[in-house]
């Protein structure tokens, strides 16, 4: 047995099980924070499925709605659109974080904010371009895997016209 199909093996077997724990907890603490939390926590717990029945069980209903929701999102020109703009507002976003513009003070529930953005710096905007490829790479996906051709849809609409 070779050294490269051992490390494999051990990956399948281990790693991935390790890799699913780290991504998990991972995940739970990047979803209110700028970054693809939730696609993070998905992967940790997609590679804990291949090991775990309770795992499996938390995955189906999420795959489900991730499909049911990305078929919705791209049924029509304006939702894609949108999203290209959410896309794009994540970009500039990151950007703004990036440059760390002084902000007008003030205070929120007793905490005072400013002359600073909060987490300003490298690191909060690049979890937003994080954001930003992810998001426009599961567009796409969702664009080229769901989206019905024109002619289906015209056919779909023609059927219930009075």
């Amino acid at each position: 047995m070779s050294v490269g199909t051992r490390i494999e093996h051990w990956f399948r077997r281990t790693g991935s099980e390790v890799l699913g724990w780290l991504l998990v907890p991972v995940g739970i603490v990047m979803m209110p924070a700028p970054g693809p939390g939730t696609l993070v926590l998905v992967a940790g717990l997609a590679l804990l499925a291949r090991h775990y029945v309770w795992a499996q069980r938390l995955l189906v209903p999420l795959e489900r709605a991730a499909i049911e929701a990305a078929k919705f999102g791209v049924a029509t020109l304006p939702r894609i659109l949108l999203s290209l703009l959410g896309v794009v507002w994540l970009v500039a976003l990151g950007f703004i974080w990036w440059i760390k513009p002084n902000i007008p003070e003030f205070d929120v529930l007793g905490i005072g904010v400013g002359p600073e953005l909060p987490a300003a710096g490298w690191g909060t905007a690049l979890g937003l371009w994080t954001s930003a490829v992810a998001a426009l790479g599961l567009l796409v996906y969702s664009i080229v895997k769901w989206r019905e051709p024109r002619s289906a849809r015209r056919r779909a609409t023609d059927w219930q016209a009075p």
